[in-house]
């Protein structure tokens, strides 16, 4: 696609600008890494454009210090460009043992509140990282996040991030990336390390 330009244009009945304008729901999947860094990365370009932009992460826990989440909370503080909030939603029960019962509930009480603010047509861009996992787990019924977020109102543009997406939710998505593994230093035998993995 050179210079951007669609291949193709829908018969619609959407003006150029219509079409350039309305809000897309995005995934990114699969086994590499990359998912959230490239999420993160819509989200600086939101945050230069002076959109409001919610971050709701499903995995993370409250106690990780993560490297996008300091630079985004200090520009977001800035006055310079966009507005940040940060949610975190988890326990880090993808990659530590915790009680799933709560893990469940925290997610459930996460999405709850992406449908508020959804409906309250709060933020410009959501991030919902490491989403898919409640979804793929069964916590989060995906027919119903795929008819909310089909329904929302006004300009709200939603990225995904995570693992095994549903294939519900590929279908309705506008824009999928799937993160495929070549080769990776745990692969090796190394830790995740400063500045990179987080």
């Amino acid at each position: 696609m050179p210079k951007g330009q669609p291949e193709t244009v829908p018969k619609d009945g959407l003006t150029t600008r219509q079409r350039r304008n309305r809000p897309l729901l995005a995934v990114h999947t699969g086994t590499g890494k990359g998912k959230s860094t490239a999420a993160f990365g819509l989200a600086l370009r939101a945050w230069n454009q002076g959109w409001p932009i919610g971050v709701f992460q499903f995995v993370k826990s409250a106690k990780w210090r993560v490297g996008e989440e300091r630079a985004l909370r200090v520009l977001g503080d800035s006055g310079e460009g966009g507005s940040v909030a940060w949610h975190k939603m988890g326990e880090g029960w993808s990659w530590v043992q915790r009680d799933l019962a709560d893990s469940e509930e925290a997610a459930r009480e996460g999405w709850a509140q992406v449908r508020r603010d959804l409906d309250a047509e709060r933020y410009r861009l959501y991030v919902l990282d490491e989403f898919t996992y409640p979804l793929h787990w069964g916590w989060i019924d995906t027919d119903e996040v795929v008819a909310t977020l089909r329904e929302r109102p006004g300009a709200q543009h939603v990225v995904i991030t995570g693992r095994n997406a549903p294939a519900a939710l590929i279908d309705a998505a506008d824009l999928v990336t799937e993160m495929g593994k070549v080769k990776h230093p745990m692969d090796a035998g190394q830790k995740g390390q400063r500045g990179i993995e987080w």
